[in-house]
């Protein structure tokens, strides 16, 4: 069987055309361009997705969900899982489809996990428009793909999203502008409105407005915004406050999604 497959290049529109999960290549990867501000509708394959992207950050929204996936992350999306993604700057998108054996190591829910160098040169190497030498060389390469995949860490940008349309026109009104001074309808005012957004997406709307703050902040920091200004755009007194609480949220500090960091 063979070990990886390429698909078209980084300007290719054609529709993705998959062999079944069971069959064919360990791996399938493709490499797609698109402009800041694309949105790919909603959709799902027959093969889980490692969907990476060397430049621009991605929104995905699946059901229930929504993920924010920088260039030093990654987003792990199981087989038959609709999901949507909206580009911020210009996404330079590398995706690996893994077979059932392969995926069968991997979380079996979706998951933004930390990529390492290693992986993300490897990712690069299997998408590049360079063909690979030797079967022996591929399939040494996708092995050593796989196994850095299924080693990865968790990250926490994720935010759960409500099911109630009210609450839902709630939650997207606040990430239009996350940043926004508090005027929108506050679900604690209501006992049962909080119990209700409570209910539906296991935090306080409290708890939820900060993650969403946390997720604008990261987007910011992976377009190249500075910490300070960043810091004080979502209102803290200085940036070692600001730098305090992300890492208590994160477990690494805000320059760990600068882009000069994410190409060392």
């Amino acid at each position: 069987m063979d070990t990886l497959t390429l698909q078209a290049g980084p300007h290719a529109i054609s529709p993705v055309v998959l062999p079944d999960a069971a069959e064919g290549p360990m791996l399938v990867a493709r490499h797609r361009s698109f402009p800041a501000g694309a949105h790919i509708p909603a959709h799902q394959h027959i093969r889980g997705q490692f969907l990476f992207a060397a430049a621009g950050t991605m929104f995905v929204r699946t059901p229930g969900h929504a993920w924010l996936v920088p260039p030093s992350r990654a987003l792990w999306i199981p087989a038959g899982i609709e999901h949507a993604i909206d580009a911020h700057g210009e996404l330079d998108m590398r995706t690996l489809y893994l077979d059932a054996a392969s995926a069968a190591r991997l979380p079996q829910a979706c998951a933004v996990l930390d990529v390492t160098a290693l992986l993300r040169e490897l990712i690069k190497r299997m998408t590049s428009s360079i063909s690979l030498d030797g079967k022996e060389a591929i399939a040494l390469i996708g092995q050593l793909a796989v196994l850095e995949i299924s080693r990865l860490q968790s990250c926490a940008l994720e935010l759960p999203l409500p099911a109630s349309a009210d609450l839902l026109d709630l939650c997207e009104r606040v990430l239009q502008n996350p940043t926004r001074v508090d005027d929108e309808p506050v679900p604690g005012s209501n006992r049962r409105l909080y119990r209700r957004f409570r209910t539906e997406t296991g935090l306080s709307y409290v708890q939820w407005r900060k993650q969403a703050c946390l997720l604008h902040a990261v987007r910011l920091l992976g377009a190249g915004q500075p910490v300070t200004q960043v810091a004080l755009d979502l209102g803290y007194e200085s940036p070692s406050a600001f730098s305090t609480m992300f890492r208590r949220s994160l477990g690494v500090t805000p320059r760990a999604f600068s882009p000069r960091h994410t190409k060392t």
